[in-house]
């Protein structure tokens, strides 16, 4: 056991994967194929949404998000310091301001609480919107956080990379998926290879909007559509001719400046196959899951987990210990590939220079000096999964 190492997380190629890529590499379509409207169709089928919109990666997604939301120089939007760096970036992006709230220490999740105090200490329209994170897998009640919007005229991003196949019970008990688009805006998720549905490089922007959909299309291509009923200039501009009533079918119009963001054929074939084991992979993760939670519950030097939570899609599988360090080097001795996740985004050196500093959010920092992410992937065996636990012990029986 201890000659094989164990990582965090790990992607799962099937023959059915690597047969639905060779097809689309044969096909005549690499890129702006027909394979990409099926992965977004099979997509928004999982979710529960109407529209989805396949891009090159999630960092991608969350800029396209940012933009078709017009962000602009100065805006304020709020989100969380545990997270991957992109879901802040994306707002530095479009020249706006970042503005972190603390954590629940409970959840790891947004502190809605926190969130809302920043609010009052605000005039109303200070702040333009909110990206709450599903982090680790376990989703934010984006109803609450809808009510909290509403009251204050703000947007919601929410960045769901952790979570496709999670959810949380409404005030009504109903189960709303991650991204399902009737709390957010626009959500966000990401197809990397340790995520629940790998592409290599992915990502997939999610909504009930169509003029945002719209929009969203337009800015993955140059900022160009082919969607006649949206051009501006007349039939006769596009012949080059007088008296024509139709638009020819080599027309296009570049209304706004877009970026290539768009993900190919044989990427989207991937992720249409991986897509067809998500509930698959979802039921294997919980189940790990609770095998975690049993073995740590009541162990002294726990002082936190993930634990079992209805609808967390776990991504991620957390503990907080004491001796971090010590257990990563120890678990690393023992081909145990742990991670972190994350260095607290407002202790970066880049967000420091802002003025972000030490002691600004504790909870998310307290976390930060304990947490630990445990291997947690669908073909995590058994045996893998005890080695890795009988690991953990032994380190702290020494």
């Amino acid at each position: 056991m201890t000659n094989k190492v164990i990582p965090y997380g790990r992607q799962n190629i099937t023959q059915e994967d690597i047969d639905a890529v060779i097809c689309a590499l044969q096909s005549d379509y690499l890129t702006q194929g027909p394979k990409i409207v099926e992965f977004e169709n099979a997509f928004s089928d999982y979710i529960g949404v109407k529209y989805s919109v396949a891009v090159s990666n999630g960092t991608a997604a969350l800029h396209l998000c940012a933009l078709a939301l017009g962000i602009q120089e100065g805006d304020k939007v709020i989100t969380s310091p545990i997270t991957f760096a992109a879901s802040a970036n994306c707002v530095k992006y479009c020249g706006g301001d970042v503005v972190f709230a603390d954590i629940d220490p409970t959840t790891y999740l947004l502190d809605i609480n926190n969130v809302r105090s920043l609010l009052e200490k605000s005039p109303k329209g200070t702040y333009k919107g909110i990206i709450p994170v599903d982090f680790a897998g376990r989703s934010v009640d984006l109803e609450a956080f809808r009510e909290l919007a509403n009251e204050y005229g703000l947007w919601i991003i929410e960045d769901a990379c952790h979570a496709p196949g999670g959810y949380f019970l409404d005030t009504n008990k109903k189960g709303q998926n991650c991204g399902n688009g009737n709390f957010a805006d626009l959500s966000i998720f990401s197809f990397h290879p340790v995520k629940h549905i790998a592409c290599g490089e992915g990502g997939m922007i999610t909504t009930n909007d169509e003029a945002l959909y719209n929009k969203l299309l337009m800015l993955r291509t140059h900022g160009i559509t082919k969607n006649d009923s949206l051009y501006h200039n007349s039939t006769d501009f596009a012949n080059g001719t007088l008296g024509s009533e139709k638009y020819p079918n080599w027309y296009m119009e570049m209304q706004t400046l877009g970026y290539n963001y768009r993900i190919t054929d044989f990427q989207a074939a991937l992720g249409t196959s991986q897509l067809k084991r998500a509930d698959e992979g979802i039921v294997k993760r919980r189940e790990i899951a609770k095998t975690y939670d049993n073995a740590f519950k009541g162990k002294g030097y726990i002082k936190g987990q993930s634990g079992v939570v209805e609808g967390h899609a776990y991504h991620l599988y957390v503990i907080e210990v004491e001796n971090r360090l010590g257990l990563y080097n120890y678990l690393k001795e023992n081909n145990i590939f742990a991670q972190i996740h994350y260095i607290p985004c407002h202790l970066m050196p880049y967000y420091k220079q802002f003025g972000w500093k030490e002691g600004d959010m504790p909870n998310a920092e307290e976390y930060y000096k304990n947490c630990l992410s445990l291997p947690m992937f669908p073909t995590l065996r058994s045996e893998e999964q005890n080695f890795v636990i009988e690991k953990v012990n032994d380190f702290y029986k020494k």
